[in-house]
């Protein structure tokens, strides 16, 4: 019985190896980028709006903070995140990553979606402001190709019956990592009647408190030698059933 249980096993690790990776925030490979946290005692902290709720509505968002940072890795995105001052309780997030953005211009929008269930998540960083907790807002299990380049992101939480309110939180770099264009980040509203407009038009929003994470993704011969390998052990653990019948 033993020696089936492992010829099954091995099975089971053979479809694994088969089986593309995913990329949430438990296998992502790095964080390529993290704007900073928000600090509240600084004397311009602030937010800026990011929501689609009650009172900030529309399609497929009432307001849209985007970030940008400068992607240098062969791989691929695998989680983004905002740190939002909120008063929602999302349960999904609508998300892009957009290059060539600047006032007034959308750019190319190069990847969008809708994360629910596993592939979001909502959790308080410990940190609040202006009468609001600061929560994290994470769409994951992403597999978004990427050249190097510079490109601009957006994690807009959803929660279209809810009357609370939701503010991308900037930082002035406090814990900051990667590598960003300052001063470069965009705001969109259709609610407020905004097409893209750098963000430091509606105060000082040289960075959000806004990040990226990359996922490692296996070379495709890696994938075959790793198979291979695997097909071995498993042929070998077959022939040792068969002569101990």
């Amino acid at each position: 019985m033993k020696k089936v249980a492992l010829f099954i096993a091995t099975l089971v690790l053979l479809a694994a190896a088969a089986t593309p990776l995913h990329a949430d925030c438990s296998t992502c490979a790095f964080i390529v980028f993290y704007g900073g946290d928000f600090d509240p005692n600084n004397a311009n902290a602030n937010g800026l709006a990011n929501e689609n709720d009650a009172v900030v509505g529309g399609s497929p968002y009432g307001a849209a903070t985007y970030q940008n940072f400068v992607f240098n890795s062969a791989d691929g995105v695998g989680a983004l995140f905002t740190n939002n001052l909120s008063g929602l309780t999302p349960s999904s997030a609508y998300w892009e990553i957009r290059s060539g953005v600047s006032e007034g211009n959308g750019g190319t929008l190069i990847a969008s979606g809708t994360a629910s269930g596993d592939d979001f998540t909502h959790v308080a960083t410990g940190r609040s402001g202006f009468g609001y907790t600061e929560y994290t807002d994470t769409v994951q299990n992403l597999l978004v190709n990427l050249d190097a380049g510079t490109y601009w992101f957006a994690v807009v939480p959803n929660d279209p019956e809810n009357n609370g309110r939701s503010f991308n939180s900037n930082t002035f770099g406090l814990n900051s990592f990667g590598k960003q264009i300052s001063n470069q980040q965009y705001w969109n509203s259709a609610f407020f009647g905004a097409n893209f407009t750098n963000a430091n038009n509606e105060g000082v929003f040289p960075t959000f408190s806004s990040g990226v994470w990359d996922v490692w993704i296996p070379e495709p011969s890696s994938l075959i030698m790793l198979g291979s390998g695997l097909i071995g052990a498993a042929a070998a653990v077959r022939r040792r059933i068969s002569g101990s019948r």
